[in-house]
């Protein structure tokens, strides 16, 4: 069955307009509470948000539409996204819930799900909500009197997720003679990402902590590396990290301030967690938009790369299936299944800084582990999400890519699983190559399913 409502990471949109209204926020509300109750006990779901203007009013159509159910709901208020999953799971809540888009912009915003473990649904869980919801069955269903739930806000989840995190960094090392830059994006992370550091000894250079539900993401933050880089510099930091608005992701600059991805962390990560012996079965999970010098860098360090599709929650559903500790995404999801159950920017910025505090090396060098081959991507705006390749003139042109590029390159399409977006990804030796035949695709694309495109 094709989903309705969820994309590849919970329900997202522009906020007020369908489907990211109060009116389905209240039905995805009904929903869960409906699917997660057990017995006769009461139940809670925690719900938590980041720093966007419209949060207040999902928040509440969420929290109403729970309480209608019969179920209590605990506000936590502004928290990153794997703060959420880890209070879900801590405080043996029933389910969580974000209300967060992430890296989009403020007009924008989501609702995504976690269970009592901390984990994101399954697409068959959600597939289950939209039932509930479209097909009305629990239209009559309405507890009254006492049976109605309640609404607590727990105020001390900050401080819970902080000692968490700081629980994740080696308890033999500190942090004590770094200079960080650290953006959190005028978003979820920006009281609990500068006392963490802060608090392990680390001198901060705070930037993106003054939100004022507009300026989440707003150039600042993991998509505007570019700032946190000019910051290293001006500052002559050892390193920055920049978070997005709901701080599952994490992207780093080393001390001259280039850039360092997710695809380089994994690697520096995983190699020094080989050399440790403490990678589980010397693997590494990553999605199919990860660069080719990532498996190149495994298999130099006696390791391999696993590859799912894009999305956090199948690189964690291939983790948990195949027993893997580590994995993640070039855009800086990184999961660290042996301490979290999801992306967790901070909690990955300190396993990172471990590896820095223990090798005494710099980020620069320890980067340089890994050699990414030249990569391209260009977005096109699309009117229908319909397979590419069942459109002779746009298969046409991809297989023409394939075959020049051959054993020593690769051309990867995919649609946005939250934006109207056909991604067309090239990779190979020759930079100019791929750019050129990346635009001739997109080009076609364009043409033939473009968003101007008038039928």
């Amino acid at each position: 069955m094709k989903k309705k409502l969820f994309g590849t990471d919970g329900v997202r949109g522009v906020a007020n307009i369908p489907p990211m209204t109060t009116e389905t926020a209240m039905q995805l509300g009904r929903a869960a509470a409906y699917l997660f109750k057990d017995g006769n006990r009461r139940h809670r779901i925690v719900i938590g948000k980041d720093t966007r203007l419209s949060c207040y009013m999902i928040e509440n159509a969420l929290a109403a539409g729970i309480c209608s159910m019969g179920v209590d709901v605990l506000l936590v208020g502004p928290l990153p996204t794997p703060g959420i999953a880890f209070i879900t799971s801590s405080m043996r809540a029933d389910a969580g819930v974000v209300i967060s888009a992430s890296h989009n912009p403020y007009q924008d915003n989501g609702i995504k799900f976690f269970s009592n473990d901390g984990f994101k649904l399954p697409d068959a869980l959600e597939l289950k909500m939209e039932d509930l919801i479209f097909s009305k069955r629990i239209e009559s269903l309405r507890p009254i009197a006492s049976e109605v739930g309640k609404a607590y806000r727990i105020d001390d989840a900050v401080g819970r997720y902080v000692v968490f995190l700081k629980n994740s960094f080696p308890k033999d090392l500190d942090l004590k003679g770094l200079r960080i830059v650290l953006d959190c994006a005028n978003g979820a992370a920006y009281r609990v990402a500068p006392a963490v550091l802060e608090e392990l000894g680390a001198e901060v250079v705070p930037l993106g902590i003054s939100p004022n539900g507009t300026n989440i993401n707003a150039g600042c933050g993991s998509l505007h590396p570019e700032v946190m880089s000019e910051a290293v510099k001006e500052h002559r930091a050892h390193l920055g990290i920049a978070l997005d608005g709901d701080a599952d992701r994490v992207i780093f600059c080393d001390e001259f301030g280039n850039v360092v991805d997710g695809d380089h962390i994994m690697a520096l990560c995983a190699v020094d967690l080989i050399r440790h012996k403490k990678l589980a079965h010397n693997t590494l999970v990553a999605t199919v938009m990860s660069n080719m010098g990532l498996d190149i860098a495994l298999k130099q360090a006696g390791g391999k790369v696993v590859k799912t599709d894009v999305g956090d929650r199948y690189v964690v559903e291939a983790m948990r299936e195949g027993g893997y500790s580590l994995g993640g995404e070039q855009s800086g999801h990184l999961i660290f299944l042996e301490h979290n159950t999801t992306g967790d920017g901070m909690l990955s910025a300190l396993q990172v800084l471990s590896v820095i505090q223990r090798s005494g090396k710099p980020l620069s060098e320890l980067a340089e582990v890994m050699v990414s081959l030249p990569q391209v991507l260009v977005n096109v705006r699309v009117i229908e999400k319909t397979d590419l390749e069942s459109i002779p003139e746009i298969k046409k042109e991809i297989d023409h890519a394939r075959r020049v590029l051959g054993e020593n390159g690769r051309v990867l399409i995919r649609f946005s699983g939250t934006e109207p977006l056909a991604r067309i990804m090239l990779e190979g030796q020759d930079k100019y190559q791929i750019t050129e035949l990346a635009h001739q695709i997109a080009a076609v694309v364009e043409r033939v399913m473009g968003e101007k495109k008038q039928p």
